[in-house]
């Protein structure tokens, strides 16, 4: 079974869910928000671009699947009471929230450590992570009212070994590993929330192709070619699943007959 959403025969894994997906209006969340409503989920859209996000509510409502809702938000300037009305707004139009995506970051720059502007290694680390933090917060109440509900955060190979010159965005991933591990040690036996991390690996987005000018970003698999774990971990069928930081690449599904 390969990683590609046209590989799953049943298109209603997520179907009555309510799914959060942060930078959901390119590469990687817009592919997720996509599968998740190609699979039933209503898909909260939430990005800093507003012509992005309508692209993809587009192209969810051409595809006869569940009307999204749109949300801009830019995480580099929103406060805690902006993620307090946010989880309000979610409560009062859909009355829950079944699932959470944190996919929106930052790369900043690659530069030594030694010369690394500290204005910019303090954006990347709000974006990344504190921003992270604050919606998690504001929105856990509301995700403790689900029977069965998943916050998935975005890990990095660099999150779990460094190399040089990737500074910030390293080291936010590492704090982003740190992060889920904790909250999900946390929930642990006390909730029915369940947090995993997915590393995405090199995938054809904007972002590698800004990490890395000189790759062939077409050797790298498409966001769309990546879903399979990202459905299996939002779903039902990763339920038993909690507190793992996993590879979308080369990933199978488990055989449900065995």
């Amino acid at each position: 079974m390969t990683n590609k959403t046209t590989s799953n025969t049943n298109l209603n894994q997520l179907k009555e869910r309510v799914v959060l997906v942060t930078g959901a209006g390119d590469g990687i969340g817009r592919a997720a928000a996509n599968c998740y409503a190609e699979n039933g989920a209503t898909v909260i859209l939430l990005g800093r671009t507003l012509k992005k996000l309508e692209s993809v509510y587009d192209e969810i409502v051409n595809s006869g699947s569940p009307e999204p809702l749109i949300h801009p938000m830019d995480l580099l300037t929103a406060t805690p009471q902006d993620y307090d009305d946010l989880a309000e707004a979610i409560k009062q139009e859909l009355g829950k929230l079944d699932g959470l995506l944190h996919n929106a970051g930052i790369l900043g720059k690659k530069a030594p450590i030694a010369s690394y502007d500290p204005n910019t290694w303090c954006e990347v680390m709000h974006v990344n992570v504190t921003a992270q933090l604050m919606l998690t917060q504001a929105i856990l109440p509301l995700m403790e009212e689900s029977d069965d509900a998943s916050i998935l955060f975005t890990s990095s190979g660099v999150g779990r070994k460094s190399r040089a010159f990737w500074g910030a965005y390293a080291a936010s991933k590492f704090a982003t590993e740190a992060l889920m591990q904790t909250l999900a040690d946390e929930l642990e036996g006390i909730s029915n929330i369940r947090v995993n991390c997915i590393n995405p690996g090199a995938t054809r987005t904007r972002m590698r192709a800004q990490a890395f000018p000189a790759e062939d970003i077409k050797k790298n698999p498409a966001p769309e070619e990546i879903m399979g774990l990202y459905l299996h971990l939002m779903g039902p069928a990763g339920k038993n699943i909690h507190g793992q930081s996993l590879d979308a690449q080369n990933w199978n599904a488990p055989n449900p007959s065995q």
